[in-house]
């Protein structure tokens, strides 16, 4: 089992916090449900950056610019 590891947030504006706290509410949740919720599907989306990296240590996918915009007309053309 792997052990659970806390976040803590300092200085949180009161506006914020109670705008939060609204939100949770509203959903039927704990604030503390309602923001592990947040981070748990923020980190579940990977980053421009982290698609690029990947996108980046893939081979092949290599294509001629003219057969592009060929294939980009083609798809204007057919609309």
């Amino acid at each position: 089992m792997h052990a659970m590891k806390n976040i803590q947030i300092r200085n949180v504006p009161e506006k914020t916090h109670s705008i939060l706290r609204r939100r949770a509410n509203a959903a039927g949740m704990s604030l503390q449900e309602y923001l592990l919720s947040m981070v748990n599907e923020a980190a579940s989306k990977p980053t421009v950056e982290e698609v690029l990296r990947r996108a980046a240590r893939r081979n092949g996918g290599r294509f001629r610019m003219r057969d592009a915009v060929a294939d980009l007309r083609s798809d204007r053309d057919s609309r």
